[in-house]
């Protein structure tokens, strides 16, 4: 049983509750990490108030790299101990078995990540800009083509524990020696406080498997949190602006790490997945959902190629991550 340090990053008090449910069920599963660390993204009194709570029960440490998740996440790395490293989104609570079903795939060497699926738990009902394809008797049945806007497992992505390209932040872990050897999470991608930017978990694995043909991503659905979504989440504003913000990211990922690889899950997902969808809805007679999936799937497009006309960033931007030894 390879050794866990389980990783939260957080920048707001606003999620507290959240925090301390989320550490808690970190720490509470069938499966115990061998450390809980707390990454406080440039928040003062936030950082001052996970040290009182939490006190020895976890290692709560300040971000000392660029500002966002990916430089909180990069700091985490630094702190951690662990062979393996999970990270749970600050918004999130694990299942009982999550951390166990995870750490579980890693008996196999050549496993370099595994991640699992996210349920949205909405404040109130779903949506209309968030189809499923339940019925109009039970809309909220199983992941929507769009659920990824909120941080969520969506229809498309396998049911059964696969291969995959790339994990969901909300819900992953790695190996510590693959994202040292890579360079660490890229600074330059990924959440900035409430700028919802994305991506810099899908560039990571990219980079990994680019650099050794012989690794293996897993997604293993069976491993489960639930994510709390905020009422302005469920809004056409947000949902608009989380889709051109994803278009952005994706055009960033394509200039670090090509277009080839930056789409090649999303160019089935939009012939495929989403087609089937403006179908189903249209003929349930859910206009709003038919809309919202041809809306994200234009603003997602509109984002991409503002993104890809943008000055070209530096090859090596992404080296951003040493070790705690090489900065000394």
């Amino acid at each position: 049983m390879p050794t866990v340090s389980v990783v939260i990053c957080a920048y707001t008090e606003d999620r507290w509750s959240t925090i301390v449910r989320g550490a808690e069920s970190a720490v509470g599963g069938s499966l115990a990490p061998d450390e809980l660390i707390l990454v406080i993204d440039h928040n003062s009194a936030l950082f001052e108030r996970a040290k009182r709570h939490f006190g020895d029960a976890a290692t709560v440490v300040e971000n000392n790299r660029r500002r966002g998740l990916s430089g909180a996440r990069n700091t985490g790395v630094d702190a951690a101990r662990g062979e393996i490293v999970a990270f749970l989104d600050d918004d999130a609570v694990a299942d009982a078995d999550w951390l166990e079903l995870l750490i579980a795939r890693y008996v196999d060497d050549s496993v370099v990540a595994v991640g699992g699926s996210a349920r949205p738990a909405w404040p109130a009902a779903r949506p209309p800009m968030y189809p499923t394809p339940g019925s109009a008797v039970d809309p909220t049945a199983g992941p929507g083509e769009f659920d990824w806007v909120v941080g969520c497992t969506y229809l498309g992505q396998p049911t059964s524990a696969s291969e995959v390209r790339n994990l969901m932040g909300c819900n992953m872990s790695l190996r510590r020696a693959a994202i040292v050897t890579a360079g660490g999470f890229g600074e330059e991608l990924g959440r900035v406080g409430r700028i919802p930017l994305g991506g810099e978990e899908t560039e990571l694995c990219i980079r990994i498997t680019a650099a050794n043909p012989q690794a293996t991503v897993i997604f293993e659905p069976s491993s489960a949190v639930s994510h709390e979504v905020a009422a302005a989440r469920g809004t056409w504003g947000y949902f608009l602006r989380r889709c051109y913000a994803e278009g952005l990211s994706k055009a960033s990922i394509a200039r670090l790490q090509g277009a080839t690889a930056a789409l090649s899950t999303e160019k089935d997902y939009v012939v495929h997945v989403l087609g089937r969808g403006v179908l189903r809805e249209l003929r349930a007679g859910r206009f709003q959902g038919a809309a919202a999936i041809v809306a994200g799937l234009g603003i997602t497009g509109v984002g991409y190629v503002r993104g890809r006309l943008a000055r070209r960033t530096s090859s090596n931007a992404h080296r951003v991550f040493e070790p705690a030894a090489a900065q000394a």
